[in-house]
């Protein structure tokens, strides 16, 4: 553990160091800042995890202390072939692109040249998985030659590349391999710390607390279920934290991911994640499009693809007026049953987007799966309009497996309130609904108020769900008539039982307490009377000048 704990805080003063460098060399809070931290980060990653692979598959690499950069150096070409052979789950490098081998050249005249093709040549040797499909089937490449990020000439590119390889050689990851997500769930957070805010542009990420993702995870999971091969989306994936923590639930080698996103950026994070924690395998189901008018995952059939189980943290609002029209007259999958949002006369950028992704969801989820997705508050409770119709169809076909209402600024970086609706569409005859909005503890990020949730509070709302329990003030479960009756509401406030307590008092001690009350208002009174006085005199006392 307190290993453990020590690697992860050298990881963070890793990236504080990449950030530092990409800062003096001119990439401070740009575009490109992100590309080479993500990058040289992937690649310190890859080259670590292809050492641990080398050692567990081959122990005599460094048997008698011998170093295994020496033992992998010494080998013929085609003994290092048959290592990599061996070797499972592990993305190959060439020999010439492990950290040291790179940094015995860090004085060489043309450096930067050496670190970029270090870049093209592990993208070259698996090319077969480092690219994001777009919608129509082009690829971008997730790996590529940096030292053109930054202007100057060869001098200042080498000094830069120099510094990146200096940064990663100082400690290695091999210890916390084994961690797998418990480890790199929390390193990834901290790496994405400085590009996850709302002046991040038209597609900002709006981060998914580890909290928040645990708890859906955990709730569309069955304790003890032994799941195999299952299929997992979120149409709106961002970095991918919500799948993550659901393939963890899950198992990672029992599900395959597959995500769509309209940011390269979000995608590029959502790859690295998803490398991170071992299953590189779905590294081909990452696309970058819009969801909403082209939806890539498709049967062979041209079908709408569904999944065993289906998250997301959509954008509550967003201008997509551009395809308001095509999404209501020309949606081949007869997704919208409850219709599209009109666009708002003077902000268009308030159009509610998510209802056409919470609409896009309960479409993408396969018989019998499972889905959940996070919603602004005031969905819950609409009287009229999508959120309506959205809430009669799942109540009405018992699709609705309960709703989680969370604590105020849950999101750092926006201050609406928000829930998560849960659904089943194996049937569920009683929804369970929670109000945890008054748990958690607040504290500040910057200027911003966060409501964090403890772990105890995680445990009693995943408890609470899976028992289906009905705790005073805090769940309830509600016929499928009582849901109607309320208008369909998912507020769990709405089926609180008002309690009026009723406390037996003799006659004297009811006249005691009047005559008490009686003396209280003359007090008061009295106190009234003296201050109007003041008033009074002070307003006599003023003179005109």
């Amino acid at each position: 553990m307190e290993e453990t704990l020590s690697i992860q805080q050298q990881t963070k003063d890793l990236i504080d160091r990449l950030k530092s460098t990409t800062s003096v060399n001119g990439l401070g809070n740009s575009g490109n800042e992100y590309v080479v931290i993500v990058q040289i980060f992937l690649y310190k990653f890859l080259n670590d995890k292809f050492i641990y692979s080398a050692k567990k598959e081959m122990p005599e690499l460094v048997e008698n202390g011998k170093d295994i950069y020496e033992s992998l150096k010494a080998m013929s070409d085609d003994e290092f072939e048959e290592l990599c052979d061996l070797l499972e789950d592990t993305v190959i490098l060439k020999r010439e692109h492990l950290i040291p081998f790179v940094s015995q050249r860090r004085n060489d005249e043309n450096f930067a040249k050496i670190m970029d093709s270090t870049m093209e040549g592990i993208a070259a040797e698996n090319s077969d998985v480092f690219f994001i499909v777009n919608e129509d089937n082009s690829r971008v490449p997730i790996i590529k030659p940096i030292s053109d990020l930054i202007s100057g000439g060869p001098t200042k590119k080498n000094s830069f590349c120099k510094s990146l390889i200096d940064d990663i050689s100082t400690f290695s990851f091999e210890t916390v391999f084994d961690a797998g997500y418990d480890f790199f769930s929390t390193i990834f957070e901290y790496l994405l710390k400085d590009y996850n805010s709302n002046g991040g542009g038209t597609y900002a990420e709006y981060y998914t607390p580890h909290s928040v993702a645990n708890i859906m995870a955990r709730l569309l999971v069955e304790d003890g279920k032994d799941y195999r091969s299952m299929k997992i989306y979120d149409p709106a994936a961002g970095t991918g934290t919500l799948l993550i923590a659901l393939a963890h639930a899950i198992g990672e080698r029992k599900c395959s991911v597959y995500t769509q996103d309209i940011s390269e950026k979000s995608s590029t994070m959502m790859m690295l994640n998803l490398i991170l924690n071992g299953m590189a395998e779905s590294l081909t189901h990452v696309i970058k499009g819009n969801t909403m008018t082209h939806p890539f995952h498709k049967d062979d059939n041209g079908k709408l693809k569904q999944f065993d189980f289906v998250v997301s943290n959509p954008p509550f609002k967003l201008d997509f007026s551009d395809y308001q029209n095509t999404l209501k007259t020309a949606d081949p999958f007869k997704r919208f049953f409850a219709g599209v949002p009109n666009i708002p006369n003077k902000k268009k950028e308030s159009m509610e987007i998510y209802l056409c992704f919470f609409q896009h969801v309960i479409a993408s989820i396969k018989d019998a799966g499972r889905g959940a997705i996070v919603v602004p508050t005031g969905f819950l409770t609409a009287q009229s309009g999508i959120p309506l119709k959205i809430r009669q169809y799942l109540v009405d076909n018992k699709f609705l497996k309960g709703v989680v209402s969370m604590p105020s600024n849950i999101f750092a970086n926006t201050g609406t309130n928000v829930s998560v609706v849960f659904m089943d569409k194996a049937g569920v005859d009683k929804p369970v609904f929670i109000d945890a909005s008054k748990l958690g503890e607040e504290n500040k990020e910057g200027k911003n108020k966060k409501t964090v949730l403890k772990d105890d509070d995680v445990e009693h709302i995943v408890s609470t769900f899976h028992e289906a329990k009905a705790v005073d003030e805090f769940s309830v479960l509600p016929s499928i008539d009582e849901i109607k009756s309320k208008n369909y509401s998912f507020s769990a406030g709405q089926y609180f039982e008002v309690k009026i307590e009723h406390i037996d008092i003799t006659e004297e001690e009811f006249n005691q307490k009047i005559k008490e009350y009686t003396e209280t208002l003359d007090s008061l009174f009295a106190e009234g009377k003296d201050l109007e006085n003041s008033i009074k005199s002070a307003l006599g006392s003023l003179k005109y000048e």
